[in-house]
């Protein structure tokens, strides 16, 4: 290939460069408002890990106000609780 050639081709592919990557940005912006939500998500699972007296406290209260409606919510909270923790096993093993 002469110069000339290979610069031409260079050029061809950074304007190709340039169109995939506004291509790709087109489409992330449709994943933006899926991911922000997953953000606040993570963020409140993280504070609910570290102040887990709140949770415990709203528990015992509707224990003591309503017995049969939070028994119902106990399994429900319980079932949840071991589905997060399986979930952040499995995503471990996968980053492994």
């Amino acid at each position: 290939m002469t110069p000339h050639e290979l610069q031409q081709r260079q050029q061809r592919l950074l304007i190709r460069s340039t169109e995939l990557r506004l291509q790709l940005r087109s489409d992330m912006q449709g994943l933006q408002r899926p991911a922000a939500l997953a953000d606040q998500l993570g963020a409140g699972l993280a504070w609910l890990y570290q102040h887990p007296q709140w949770p415990a406290g709203v528990l015992a209260l509707l224990l003591i106000l309503k017995p049969r409606r939070a028994l119902a919510w106990t399994g429900k909270l319980w079932w949840l609780w071991k589905s997060a923790r399986r979930l952040r096993r499995w995503r471990e093993n996968l980053r492994a």
